[in-house]
């Protein structure tokens, strides 16, 4: 009789994944496949395409899904230059490029929704469409980026400490079954690996006066609890896109798509369901 024998890999090899040599970058995604409509995700800052995993369970039957992970963060191998949202933005152009996707509906949570209205604005015949999750199009308010700064100085100088990691948690998950994942993908990371991207995230332009260029279908959904954009910044969204309606309010705090997934999901699934081809 034969018999299978599963690989025994070497220590410290890593299986292939997929990958995206695109701008210098590799850029790591996951693709559902199929023959749907495509849907590609963006994720927020801190996080990576992980977060995703309650829309992507919920739309892969329908529609083609990719999430990835942006410069920075998760499994893409980032070249540690500084760079902008109009580079990241530029990556996922390039991503649906080497995907040989024309256009998609192009989605994100806060951080990969600055980068998504930049898709918009970069490419827009690219973009069939546009999901922002918990986003604005405008920057940091003045009076808390000391606060994000003294958050950082203290990543730099001691790591992801407990102090700093569980407040940094209640400011985007605020769930106490969730918190402890991404807190402990953030202990594993380097000390220096924040600088760089918020470095990106603080000094990003304002986009709000562009927002009537974007012509597309839009979607705003905006978590009622959440501290870190607040909801006046999601409804002036909203009101400067020409194809969005009205925020849609659900419940939870800054990741509401990860914590809060069925008032989410079922947005996304009424908006894809109603786009015209």
């Amino acid at each position: 009789p034969s018999f299978a024998i599963a690989p025994c890999w070497p220590i410290g090899y890593r299986s292939p994944m997929p990958h995206a040599d695109v701008n210098g970058q590799r850029i790591y995604f996951e693709d559902t496949g199929g023959d749907g409509p495509p849907v590609i995700l963006a994720h927020g800052f801190l996080m990576d395409q992980e977060m995703f995993v309650h829309q992507v369970a919920a739309l892969r039957d329908e529609y083609r899904v990719i999430t990835w992970d942006e410069r920075g963060f998760g499994q893409t191998e980032y070249d540690g230059e500084p760079f902008t949202y109009w580079d990241s933005a530029n990556d996922c152009l390039a991503l649906l490029d080497h995907l040989e996707i024309e256009r998609a509906v192009v989605g994100g949570m806060s951080q990969g929704g600055f980068l998504s209205l930049r898709v918009a604005l970069t490419a827009p015949d690219r973009v069939r469409a546009l999901i922002l999750l918990d986003t604005q199009a405008g920057v940091e308010d003045p009076e808390v980026v000391p606060g994000y700064e003294a958050m950082r100085d203290t990543w730099l100088a001691a790591g992801p400490v407990d102090e700093l990691v569980e407040a940094i948690a209640g400011l985007i998950i605020s769930d106490p079954e969730v918190n402890p994942v991404w807190i402990a993908k953030w202990k594993q990371q380097p000390n220096d690996f924040i600088q760089q991207p918020f470095a990106t995230l603080v000094s990003r332009d304002d986009v709000t006066d562009r927002l009537g260029e974007i012509t597309c279908p839009a979607l705003v959904v905006h978590g009622t609890e959440d501290v870190s954009i607040s909801m006046d910044k999601a409804e002036t969204l909203a009101a400067g896109l020409p194809g969005s309606g009205p925020v849609v309010k659900v419940g939870g705090a800054h990741a509401a798509n990860l914590t809060n997934p069925d008032p989410v999901n079922a947005a996304i699934r009424e908006f894809l369901a109603g786009l015209p081809d």
